[in-house]
């Protein structure tokens, strides 16, 4: 007993010594470098919280997935354009329609069916508005400002030349439907190679977040939507390149792979505005 007694007042003592040096290198740590503590809890600012009086920080969405199916995008764009170009009294908003959409679906465009849309339809006819319909949907104002970002110039009013016959005057006549322009010029064949989300190695380790659509030489590039030149020049990851911002900086075009030697129109300089539709260069192989 007295052997085991004497064991157990060395563990302890051990321990305690221990203990006794962790408490004094802490005390002489606080002497030599004092801590200031916030007086209340305000004073404490974390990394993902938004000042409101700073008007230079703004929480914003970083990522979205969009996974909308074409036969929804397709079905939502014919009810926007229809009901502006036929006189309905109560128009449609594709946008609105795919925001309602992904909320109720969580994201999920699979699980889309076609009541759902008609009942849709049916309810903003007999007179209820979208806000009233999504007052009680938590995540709506999270897909609208998603989808809005991605689609905003895509449908809308636009102008077209509309040349009267005899006549040098050239008028135009407003529109309302698809206005955002193919890459490719009409008429022109390109292959489509759905890579989005593929691995990079090149140079760094990377996903590849476009799709890439190939050409044949001598094939005419369209700007797909107006906006102003934020890049234009040789990149080690891109060759010659192009890229345009649009004009609520929400979207940007990178037009990549360009030809070596007329890389893009002549005169195209960063800052400049170009409309869409404008014929900006005639590639390579091209991958856009």
């Amino acid at each position: 007993m007295f052997i085991r007694s004497v064991k157990i007042n060395k563990s302890y003592l051990l321990f305690s010594s221990i203990v006794i040096s962790i408490l004094l290198i802490l005390i002489v740590v606080w002497v030599l470098y004092p801590i200031s503590l916030p007086v209340n809890s305000s004073d404490l600012i974390w990394e993902n919280t938004v000042d409101s009086t700073d008007t230079s920080k703004k929480s914003y969405i970083k990522w979205v997935d969009f996974n909308v199916t074409f036969d929804v995008l397709d079905k939502t764009a014919k009810l926007d354009i229809n009901s502006h170009n036929n006189g309905n009294i109560v128009t449609y908003n594709w946008i609105e329609l795919l925001s309602y959409l992904g909320c109720k679906y969580g994201g999920n465009f699979k699980k889309f069916k076609q009541t759902d849309l008609n009942s849709l339809i049916q309810k903003l006819d007999n007179g209820s508005t979208m806000d009233e319909l999504t007052k009680n949907m938590k995540h709506y104002s999270y897909y609208y400002e998603a989808f809005d970002a991605i689609l905003h110039e895509f449908i809308g009013e636009y102008e077209v030349e509309a040349p009267e016959a005899g006549s040098e005057t050239v008028t135009y006549v407003k529109k309302y439907g698809v206005k955002a322009f193919l890459p490719i010029a009409k008429n022109y064949s390109f292959s489509h190679y759905d890579d989005f989300g593929n691995a990079r190695s090149y140079g760094f380790k990377r996903v590849h977040l476009g799709n890439d659509l190939m050409g044949s030489i001598g094939t005419p590039i369209i700007a797909v939507e107006s906006g102003t030149v934020e890049a234009l020049g040789w990149n080690q990851y891109g060759g010659w390149r192009i890229g345009i911002r649009s004009f609520d900086k929400k979207r940007y075009y990178y037009y990549a792979h360009l030809r070596k030697d007329h890389p893009y129109v002549k005169n195209l300089q960063v800052g400049q505005t170009v409309k869409a539709g404008d014929v900006i260069r005639i590639p390579w192989y091209d991958r856009l």
